[in-house]
């Protein structure tokens, strides 16, 4: 069996804190998924980077996957349930079973309501949400058979705040926390922690893509940061970080749980500058 560290919490194979765990991150070619792939890899884990491109990676191997600072790339579309399926059981298949599933890939969406079409609705809940769902399915099996069983969802602060002009994002960010709990409901009993996280925004290719569709990019990056009470966005490696600890054999008793990495949006007030009481 893939898992080493036992029901405890202890730390696996070699004092590693992910030591003889195998996990799985889609979208880990970039961004929080590459964030937090090498952080993973960094504590111990045997990871594997499921992504439509793999061009945060190195060259394919003679086997199909690709090796690039302790991570192994297998091509997956979250939207393509063939995909999917064959993309996880080649990793179990190569590293002998699947212990951490880190649900990362999403897309964005812009726009009111009025906005978004019905294709791209149904395009956007397809990756975000269902995608999730095809994944975790997916290694459903080899869970149920690790000791140190868990999956982390990324959900979003959009989908228990209010933000201008992301009707759609926030719909599928709030049927993922929503997804959560059912799913940590449902199978908690089998031993399978699920939680997620809800990170403020942060700065990476995929927000860069975001900014571009601007008139102004400049002045929405600034108005990005200033959203933050921190002053800045926030950063990949913050939320890879909480996903980590989330993931973590030592963190047994965390179940059911959204945490919000947000640089305070979610509960924060601070004052302006100079501003009176």
């Amino acid at each position: 069996m893939s898992a080493t560290a036992g029901a405890t919490g202890a730390t696996g194979a070699g004092g590693a804190e992910f030591g003889g765990l195998v996990a799985i991150v889609t979208g880990g070619a970039s961004g929080i998924g590459l964030a937090t792939a090498r952080t993973l890899a960094a504590r111990g884990a045997t990871v594997a980077v499921l992504d439509r491109a793999l061009d945060g990676l190195d060259a394919p191997d003679a086997d199909g996957g690709t090796v690039g600072a302790g991570l192994t790339g297998f091509t997956a579309d979250v939207t393509d349930r063939a995909s999917v399926e064959a993309a996880v059981a080649a990793v179990a298949e190569r590293f002998g079973g699947i212990d951490v599933v880190v649900n990362n890939a999403g897309i964005s969406a812009v726009g009111t309501v009025a906005e978004n079409d019905d294709a791209e609705w149904a395009r956007v809940l397809d990756v975000n949400v269902i995608g999730m769902a095809r994944v975790t399915s997916a290694a459903l099996p080899w869970l149920r058979r690790s000791p140190a069983a868990s999956v982390v969802n990324v959900s979003s602060i959009a989908a228990l705040n209010g933000l201008p002009q992301r009707a759609l994002y926030s719909a599928s960010k709030g049927a993922v926390l929503a997804l959560t709990y059912a799913m940590a409901t449902d199978h908690v009993a089998e031993g399978i922690r699920v939680n997620c996280v809800c990170p403020g925004t942060v700065f990476t290719p995929f927000v860069e893509r975001m900014l571009a569709g601007f008139a102004d990019p400049v002045a929405e990056r600034a108005a990005l940061d200033a959203r933050q009470a921190t002053g800045r966005m926030v950063d990949p490696t913050e939320v890879a970080a909480a996903i980590a600890y989330l993931a973590s054999p030592v963190s047994v008793s965390t179940t059911g749980t959204a945490l919000d990495v947000d640089g305070g949006v979610s509960h924060l007030r601070p004052r302006p500058a100079g501003a009176r009481a």
